[in-house]
């Protein structure tokens, strides 16, 4: 019997085994229920305590798992599996450093943990750590070389280097070991360079009804089978299997848009007096590029990468863990201590975020940063980093959603599962910039891709000019760059401008419940 399970009854023992089954299927519910008797005849029990901290994780209650789950590791400090799993639910949490230093500390227990070694790629990758990233997944594969997800995440790394062909080679031979590996699938679509044929539609058609396809693979297949249907002109078809695709992907972890909504109300609240702001000039160094996912944030910050003096460094994920920091420091979370921080506090939360990200100024003086969700902390950018610039991404609403409802994008984009969340996401983006680009229009930017692809010329210089950058008319020619690029526009910012990128015509009327839930008439008849 499983050592962790000892002190359990038999019939518990099997309770406790399922619910980790189900657990691992993202079968939440299924899983809560074998869970139930544990937890009324052993609360505390480490093991019973790592399934409900489980359970926490996936309903999207991270810090109540994390809680959970310290709690289980206290008991069992030097257990490997323990610490994997605390460091998995502080990812999830978005506290990725810590989330690393719990998988090292997997690895030193149990250096022979391919699953740790994979989950630490993982961390590293959110953290665009990819030179560690690459180096912890090959110890993966080379620990468990038919560990199919740590091969499928140094093929995406490939992809982010622009080594196409490799990656696509990689995809394929994955698909061959396993049919039904979802994420596979998934990177073939994303590397939008070629159409798939009508063998692959079959294939993964196929692949949705074998036994061995876990939920995972299923949200992964349906996206990408949704992408050859829709490049087949199959629009119908398509749009049908990513309902099914985001409703398996809400069923693991739900959305509750009236509490983001009221969060953002609260964080435009609390600086409804315009802040004390740092004391320094900081922030001179940062340029901040944010939006809803698929509206051009990617290609924004190709541009300016190919600047002399930018560093492109992707999603970086410290504004939001400085601000974490400190509500920890405070005992209270982001907003409620706003009101309390003086010139000083922001000055040294601005000096902490520059501190993080020095890493990415080494070669280029000033660095962009591209998480998209940080348009919620416009204002605290503003307060932490007076000089900072921060470009604000507008694509057509429509586009825009309909666009990240097509993507398979991660656990932290759970709004993107439904027509009515998106759109209610959407408004609340779309209120909050609206006034943070009326407060600051000196340091607020709201760029239009659609003026982008009208007049590049004119955009980028405007861009550059907002950004106090001169202009190099390398700039116009950002396709030609090619740095790492880790984003599901990878593919297309190395190419030149394209005017098809649209794709909301051709579903016509099937759109409606999109359009009306963000106020926008019909298609013309």
């Amino acid at each position: 019997m499983n050592s962790r399970l000892q002190g359990l009854e038999a019939s518990v023992t099997r309770d406790v085994m399922a619910a980790g089954e189900a657990l691992d299927a993202g079968r939440v519910n299924e899983a809560e229920q074998y869970l139930a008797q544990a937890l009324a005849v052993h609360p505390e029990h480490p093991e019973v305590l790592r399934m409900k901290a489980g359970i926490h994780d996936l309903r999207g209650q991270h810090q109540d798992a994390i809680r959970v789950m310290q709690r289980a590791l206290a008991q069992q400090p030097r257990d490997a599996l323990y610490h994997n799993t605390m460091g998995t639910l502080l990812g999830n949490a978005g506290d990725y450093e810590a989330a690393i230093d719990a998988l090292r500390r997997t690895c030193e227990l149990l250096p022979g943990l391919a699953l740790a070694w994979y989950n630490l790629g993982v961390m590293l990758t959110k953290c665009v750590r990819n030179e560690e990233a690459t180096e912890v997944l090959r110890r993966a594969v080379s620990l468990m070389p038919d560990h199919l997800a740590a091969r499928a995440l140094l093929a995406d790394i490939l992809r982010t280097r622009g080594q196409v062909d490799e990656a696509a080679t990689e995809y394929r031979n994955l698909i061959g070991i396993r049919p039904a590996e979802g994420m596979a699938w998934w990177g073939l679509a994303d590397l939008r360079t070629q159409p798939f044929t009508e063998t692959d539609r079959d294939q993964m058609r196929a692949a949705l009804q074998r036994d061995d396809a876990t939920e995972h693979d299923r949200i992964a297949i349906g996206f990408a089978l949704a992408k050859a249907l829709d490049d087949a002109g199959n629009y119908t078809e398509s749009l049908a299997v990513l309902q099914q695709a985001n409703a398996i992907a809400r069923r693991q972890q739900a959305w509750d848009a009236r509490a983001f909504s009221s969060q953002v109300a609260a964080v435009g609240a609390a600086f409804e007096q315009a802040p004390t702001v740092a004391s320094e000039p900081l922030g001179r160094e940062a340029i901040f590029i944010v939006g809803l996912p698929r509206s051009g944030s990617t290609l924004v910050e190709q541009i300016l990468a190919t600047h002399s003096s930018v560093q492109g460094a992707g999603e970086l994920p410290d504004l939001p863990q400085v601000l974490a920091e400190e509500s920890r420091r405070q005992g209270k979370p982001f907003p409620q201590w706003v009101g309390d921080a003086q010139a000083s506090d922001w000055a040294r939360l601005g000096r902490r975020y520059l501190e993080r990200t020095a890493r990415w100024r080494r070669e280029r003086p000033i660095v962009a940063d591209k998480l998209p969700n940080n348009w919620i902390y416009i204002a605290a950018i503003r307060a932490m980093l007076p000089a900072a610039r921060i470009v604000v991404c507008r694509r057509d609403p429509l586009e825009t959603c309909f666009s990240c409802y097509r993507q398979r994008l991660d656990s932290s984009n759970g709004y993107t599962r439904t027509f009515e969340d998106l759109a209610s996401f959407w408004h609340d983006f779309d209120r909050s910039v609206t006034r943070s680009a009326a407060l600051y229009p000196e340091y607020v930017r709201e760029h239009s891709y659609e003026a982008l692809l009208s007049q590049p010329e004119t955009q980028i210089r405007e861009l550059l000019d907002f950004c106090g950058l001169p202009f190099e008319v390398a700039c116009l020619k950002f396709h030609e760059n090619r740095r790492e690029v880790r984003s599901p526009s990878a593919t297309q910012v190395r190419q030149p401008l394209r005017q098809d990128t649209a794709r909301s015509q051709h579903y016509g009327n099937l759109l409606d419940p999109l359009r009306e839930a963000l106020n926008l008439p019909p298609p013309p008849s």
